[in-house]
């Protein structure tokens, strides 16, 4: 049986590219974090932040492919995957931008270019906008930076904050998620993309944890995409917008009214892809990273 939260030695026997695994310390938490690719300090630095309910394994073809020729990190957030503990200021965006700002000042690392995935583009934006941060570049992939539409801008967050004072919510979707083949249903459902075998798998190896799905409501609970939406305007580096066309979770239009909000940004929109577009097809996806990377290195 699973026990509440996700396991190093069991759901993480063979997790993608282990062997740059970490356990870190830094503001409350023991984190997990992976860092590959050159150690030269000429060499650009990308921070890969992935989206609620994923973790590392997100970026298990990506990371490979961009650490070639940069030095990446890729932490697991808190409350998700392998990472432990609760950051000060609890799980809002603002204090889950300054944990992973305490993470970067322990690894001694200052990336050049911030890649965040759906929230995790939301924590981006924060680390940039709250002082965190100056890249050069910021890449949100299917990015979460604007309220939900509609009636859905009260509902969503009211339901989250619902579920994380119910105790027993967490481990009904565990339950749930332990159903064979529920997992790769439910992300082709919610995502609308087509994500293979193993990938499901490893999602489905956290959503089975009670733990993992409290960390991600928990996450939700504390969401204010309203404050950030007004900030945005404030924001003062470059940023690029990558979106699946097929997107079932946010539509490319929530993509194309933040950018309006951020003098400078541009939407790219990638046909045939959905949510996890970077999962979809990972060559395309390092291919645009890279050339924003290297292009403000250079």
């Amino acid at each position: 049986m699973l026990t509440d939260a996700p396991q190093w030695e069991r759901e993480g026997r063979d997790w993608p590219n282990r062997a740059h695994s970490r356990f870190v310390e830094a503001d409350r938490l023991r984190w997990h974090v992976q860092v590959a690719g050159p150690g030269a300090q000429s060499a650009p630095v990308i921070l890969l932040l992935h989206g609620t309910g994923a973790a590392t394994h997100s970026w298990r073809a990506l990371l490979p492919l961009l650490s070639a020729g940069c030095r990446v990190i890729a932490p697991d957030l808190p409350g998700h995957g392998f990472t432990r503990g609760r950051p000060a200021g609890g799980m809002s965006m603002e204090a889950m931008a300054a944990a992973v700002a305490a993470l970067l000042a322990v690894l001694g690392e200052t990336p050049g270019t911030i890649v965040g995935h759906s929230a995790g583009a939301a924590i981006a934006a924060r680390l940039v906008l709250d002082g965190h941060a100056t890249p050069g570049c910021l890449i949100g992939l299917n990015a979460a930076l604007l309220p939900f539409p509609g009636l859905a801008s009260k509902i969503f967050p009211t339901l989250a904050r619902m579920l994380f004072v119910n105790p027993f919510m967490p481990h009904v979707f565990a339950a749930i998620a332990r159903q064979s083949g529920e997992p790769k249903r439910f992300l082709e459902r919610s995502t609308g993309s087509v994500v293979d075998t193993q990938g499901a798998d490893y999602y489905g190896r956290l959503f089975a944890t009670a733990g993992h799905c409290a960390g991600a409501i928990s996450m939700m609970a504390d969401w204010d995409l309203e404050v950030l939406a007004r900030d945005l305007p404030r924001l003062n580096v470059p940023l690029e917008l990558v979106h699946g066309a097929g997107d079932a979770a946010i539509p490319v239009s929530a993509a194309k009214g933040a950018a309006a909000l951020v003098p400078g940004s541009r939407v790219r929109v990638l046909p045939g892809l959905g949510h996890l577009a970077h999962e979809e097809a990972p060559d395309a996806l390092a291919a645009i990273v890279l050339s924003g990377a290297l292009a403000r290195a250079g």
